[in-house]
């Protein structure tokens, strides 16, 4: 059984990826996370409940040890009555603090409670809710074991040159300037590949990424994807297993790309460099090359 994610659901969100993730959780694209960004006057957001139900437990959950993220998560059950095929179903949400109870209703994009920075984060991930579904008969607190997503919409695939300068900067990361999105606010867009579908994963610091919106001929058997002419890995369906592959930018191996699907105006290719700093407006293009080559 695959669960869609209708438009209703998504619209809450900036940004969302299934596959950014070193996690089994989002093995073959069975969670998503979903990242709020902030209100038109600059306030941050709370934490928007993807669905509406009733909210069937909260507990605290143990997390991998970070300097930087408090020792515990947590853990919210809600009883799904909607919206579209989700009814029935048990959402189960990470990273939130809870504000809601057992017992207590909430409507979809109600507040769930308050993002948690936790020790599943990496360094370079911003805030947001990790949300998977379960059956009535699944355990609901497994960590593995929710079931496959589907989007509910169109993502605009657009067309990058591996080239952009660079805009704003992190302890960790780069964000350069291009692709930019064409129309910030309404649709998701993503970074094209080659012969068409959008790239979501963490390229290659991640085990494995995914591609949406490909032709459906294309899905029945595996199929090499590239960008720019460079290789990434072989998609057999809609999931990447990249190659053994290093991401350079000026002919530097950084850590990786991170690469989701976004709505906001600042949707520019983002770099992972925790062992690299780049300054504002310098320009950069990023290549992806065979861990072999010289």
């Amino acid at each position: 059984m695959a669960v869609t994610l209708p438009e209703t659901v998504l619209a809450q969100y900036q940004r969302f990826s299934l596959y950014n993730s070193p996690y089994p959780a989002h093995d073959e694209g069975c969670a998503i996370d979903l990242y709020p960004g902030t209100l038109r006057d600059g306030r941050t957001t709370s934490a928007p409940s993807p669905v509406s139900g009733t909210v069937l437990e909260t507990r605290a959950v143990r997390a991998p040890p970070k300097p930087y993220a408090p020792e515990h998560d947590y853990l919210i059950l809600v009883e799904c009555d909607g919206p579209g095929n989700l009814e029935g179903l048990t959402a189960r949400t990470l990273h939130v603090e809870p504000s809601v109870e057992a017992g207590e209703r909430v409507e979809r994009g109600d507040s769930l409670g308050t993002l948690v920075r936790a020790g599943f984060f990496a360094p370079w991930v911003d805030n947001h809710l990790h949300v998977g579904f379960r059956g009535p008969d699944q355990n609901p607190h497994r960590a593995s074991g929710s079931l496959p997503l589907s989007l509910g919409i169109g993502i605009r695939p657009l067309e990058w040159d591996g080239t952009g300068a660079v805009v704003s900067t992190g302890d960790t990361y780069a964000v350069l300037g291009a692709p930019t999105h064409p129309d910030p606010g309404e649709a998701f867009v993503g970074v094209r590949a080659d012969g068409g579908g959008v790239l979501d994963g963490g390229l290659p610091h991640y085990d494995g990424g995914g591609i949406h919106g490909r032709d459906e001929a294309l899905e029945r058997e595996p199929t090499p994807v590239s960008l720019n002419g460079d290789r990434l890995g072989v998609a057999r369906g809609r999931t990447i297993a990249w190659d053994d592959v290093v991401v350079t930018a000026n002919d530097e191996p950084i850590t990786g790309l991170s690469l989701f699907c976004a709505r906001d105006r600042d949707f520019g290719a983002k770099l992972i460099c925790p062992d690299r700093a780049f300054e504002v407006g310098e320009d950069v293009r990023v290549r992806v090359r065979s861990s072999g080559d010289d």
